[in-house]
């Protein structure tokens, strides 16, 4: 029986044509004063869809919770839409309170709808404890053989990495089809194991674009790109998922040439397709160019998601443009996007705070109504770059007077904002407390930024012990920053034993080499400069003969055919130790090229080609 045909008057149908034109939650509640003043909230049908579209347009369940606590004797197809909308919008714990409600009531039992909803929830919150027990009901009901809740079962145990479980459900259905299929293949494919999703792939009778789709995807995941784009180039007929889920693939294993080729040569282009370059873009530090498909992607009509524009933030923050900041600022407050969603705000934030309009990011913070550990790195980072450590400092402790837990990547930010304040102290009791009063195993970044605090600060025995204690081997930063602190207070001696172990590990890093050509330099002996610069020039001609002769014998390797790979090194002493050169050095950093936002028009032309419009 359709729930069409329990319809009870014509009167319902048209008011249930009415509800499909309403937009907004106000526009339904004018509805329902209609439906009361008619007497028809008994109404079966009606009220089914009302609560239907209730939930479509607001995520407040309250509402339609209190529209269908109005009817006297709910029938299955009212309590499913109801646990339907809990699911959707409310806890687990909330919709397993409804689920019991329903089971509780006298005139209605749950049915083969009732649980894939149910269990849809538990895999969505992870909430394995909450998913058996109602495994367990649905074998007293007598639902486990229907396949779209085996199915569920499936993909929850998956979710939850239980899969063991979710095999036995898969093996024990009498009748699959291919969503049973592909949830086991999925499962295999989230915990790692592609062997054994390639072999349950082979054995698919029925195979469809989901599944192919599916496959793909393990592969890439677990970094096997030879494997999934064999797949992909096997695969009948492709579609935007296939294409975008290699574009992921790739821009995740930093092959961003290859992302681009296929995004390029894609047929049909979604919007989860354009999100993924512009984000593989962002996340492989190329901006200019994830502003640049951004631009291409206006061009085109397609209006972006928020996702896009958290990651065309992101590209700003990277690039430092104010000018640019600042047309995005003004094209998401024009826009329709919810600039209260936290990951929105903390993105807007950090852009703010990093390309230096600390007035709009403080102000965006503090109106924001949850602050989350994110947004307060963003404000902390903001603040150190911009010269004010005790504001930082400041603000650190709000955040731990407001319990917001910090993790290993909030204690780098304050510890590097300690470290350019000149905070000793501080940076001090931080990472003392890091240790003792969070648990948290100091990083070779940890130990980085307390070196160059302690090296700012001119103790550099202190700096240098603190790197021989510790318990892991040292990285290229905690050198560089000593290295960087040497080459400050003038410590030659101490600043050639630490220059002579990164050559070592950065035969090609052109900054180590400058940092102890300026020691050399203060002092009048440029005879020591002349050879350490020329040492360095010669690595980089041998690594070049080397490329070349890989690049001649193997023709288009890593590069179009017959191309030279071109070779750039930048100075990373002032990225590692924020530390800019004195003025009164004789001998200079070559101002290596630095990265600009190029994109091909300014910001006027910009925002005379993209018209604002949400």
């Amino acid at each position: 029986m359709s729930l069409l045909s329990l319809c009870s008057s014509p009167w319902s149908i048209s008011i249930v044509t009415l509800l499909r034109t309403c937009k907004t939650l106000k526009n339904l509640e004018q509805v329902h004063t209609q439906i009361i003043h008619k007497g028809s909230e008994q109404d079966h049908f009606l009220i089914t869809q009302f609560i239907c579209l209730c939930t479509a347009v607001s995520t407040n369940i309250s509402y339609p919770a209190s529209v269908f606590d109005r009817v006297i004797r709910p029938n299955i197809y009212l309590w499913n839409t109801l646990l339907k909308a809990h699911c959707k919008h409310s806890s687990v714990a909330q919709s397993i309170s409804v689920f019991l409600r329903m089971k509780s009531s006298a005139n209605v039992a749950p049915d083969e709808y009732t649980f894939p909803t149910l269990i849809k929830a538990c895999a969505s919150g992870l909430a394995l404890n909450e998913g058996r027990v109602i495994h367990g009901m649905v074998i007293t009901y007598g639902t486990h053989g229907d396949v779209f809740v085996g199915s569920s079962l499936i993909d929850f145990y998956g979710k939850c990495r239980e899969i063991g479980c979710a095999r036995k459900v898969f093996d024990e259905m009498c009748v699959r089809n291919e969503v049973s299929w592909t949830a086991m293949i999925v499962g295999y494919a989230n915990v790692g194991d592609v062997s054994e999703a390639k072999k349950l792939f082979d054995e698919m009778p029925l195979r469809n674009s989901v599944s192919w789709n599916a496959i793909i995807s393990g592969f890439a995941r677990v970094g096997d790109l030879v494997g999934a784009r064999k797949l992909f180039d096997e695969m009948p007929e492709r579609n935007v998922v296939s294409f975008t889920t290699m574009i992921d693939g790739y821009a995740k294993a930093g092959d961003m040439a290859s992302a681009r080729f296929l995004f390029d040569h894609s047929p049909n282009k979604d919007i989860v397709a354009w999100s993924a370059v512009i984000s593989g873009y962002v996340q492989n530090g190329q901006p200019n160019e994830a502003v640049n498909v951004f631009l291409d992607m206006r061009s085109m009509n397609v209006k972006p998601d928020e996702y896009i524009m958290v990651s065309l933030m992101s590209a700003c923050s990277q690039i430092g443009s104010l000018e640019l900041a600042k047309w995005v600022d003004f094209y998401m407050t024009q826009s329709t996007f919810d600039l209260r969603r936290v990951h929105v705000a903390a993105a807007l934030v950090d852009m703010n705070a990093k390309c230096g309009n600390m007035e709009r990011a403080t102000m965006l913070f503090e109106e924001m109504p949850k602050r989350d550990l994110i947004s307060y790195c963003s404000m902390i980072q903001g603040l150190s770059i911009h010269g004010r450590g005790a504001q930082a400092v400041g603000l650190f402790a709000r955040m731990l007077n407001e319990e917001v837990a910090p993790d290993d990547v909030a204690f780098t930010v304050i510890l590097t904002a300690c470290s350019h304040a000149g905070l000793v102290k501080e940076g001090c009791h931080y990472f003392d407390s890091m240790i003792n009063d969070y648990s948290i195993v100091p990083s070779p970044d940890h130990y980085a930024c307390m070196v160059d605090l302690l090296g700012r600060s001119g103790k550099l025995k202190a700096a240098y012990e603190l790197i021989k204690s510790m318990p892991v081997e040292p990285h290229t930063g905690a050198w560089g920053a000593l290295l960087g602190a040497c080459n400050l207070h003038g410590d030659i001696e101490l600043g050639k034993e630490i220059a002579d172990r990164l050559f070592e590990l950065e035969p090609l890093n052109a900054g180590n080499y400058v940092a102890l050509s300026n020691i050399y330099a203060a002092l009048d002996r440029w005879v020591d400069v002349s050879r350490y610069m020329l040492s360095f020039s010669a690595q980089v001609c041998s690594a070049s003969k080397q490329y070349r002769s890989v690049d001649s014998g193997c023709p288009g390797f890593g590069t179009s055919a017959g191309a030279v790979p071109i070779f750039t090194v930048q100075d990373e002493a002032e990225t590692r130790t924020g530390r800019k050169e004195d003025p009164q050095m004789r001998l200079h950093a070559h101002q290596w090229e630095q990265t600009q936002w190029s994109g091909r028009q300014g910001i006027s032309e910009l925002a005379a080609k993209v018209d604002v419009q949400c």
